[in-house]
């Protein structure tokens, strides 16, 4: 794999620090052939799509629960871990699984 694809990996997980599900969205679409980038991509996409449902569900659920604001705060810090461990491994070259209940299977 080259350099380029290494990058365009790398950027789809620390992408989301700064634009959220954008980034592996524009990595998924524009990069989409390599497998390495579209698997790294599908991964971050899942993982930024989880994030957002966890967000909007959690957040309603606040309003009549005011723990349950816990609850996605909780999956925002296990996401960060994974988007660095799945960064880590794109920089690297390889391939590494984020568990199904962070990044669900939505894009393959």
């Amino acid at each position: 794999m080259s350099h380029d694809d290494k990058t365009w990996a790398l950027m789809a997980y620390v992408g989301q620090f700064l634009v959220g599900a954008i980034a592996p969205a524009v990595a998924f679409v524009g990069k989409g052939r390599s497998p390495f980038v579209r698997a790294h991509a599908a991964q971050g996409l899942n993982m930024g799509l989880a994030a957002i449902a966890v967000w909007l569900v959690g957040g309603l659920l606040s309003l009549a629960v005011e723990v349950m604001i816990w609850v996605p705060l909780g999956f925002t810090a296990v996401t960060m871990f994974y988007l660095v461990y799945g960064a880590r491994a794109a920089n690297r070259g390889e391939y590494r699984r984020v568990p199904a209940p962070v990044a669900w299977p939505i894009f393959k």
